[in-house]
């Protein structure tokens, strides 16, 4: 990860809009894998995923710490985003099932 140096509050300010960007983008994708992941499950229970949930935590806690990052604004992030994702993949998997 390379971040270049800003030599005006506006060129700053302008760089954290194209990260901001590519953040909504990549959050966008991953909830595309969530709706695929939905058609491969069997029942709401195993959307849940508890174990995977703390699996993806503990190994963003982790690499938040290696880039000198805050753990828990990251652990923060992830159960808000996971936690909307899931009632996402509960809905897909709903309309994939019929139920």
């Amino acid at each position: 990860m390379e971040t270049k140096k800003c030599s005006t509050l506006a060129e700053a300010r302008d760089a954290i809009d194209k990260v901001d960007e590519e953040i909504v983008k990549l959050i966008a994708q991953r909830n595309e894998y969530i709706k695929q992941i939905a058609h491969f499950k069997t029942s709401i229970d195993e959307v849940k995923a508890q174990d995977r949930i703390n699996d993806v935590i503990s190994r963003v806690r982790a690499q938040a710490i290696e880039l000198d990052l805050s753990p828990n604004l990251i652990n923060d992030l992830y159960v808000r985003m996971i936690d909307g994702m899931v009632e996402s993949e509960i809905a897909e998997f709903r309309n994939a099932k019929g139920a």
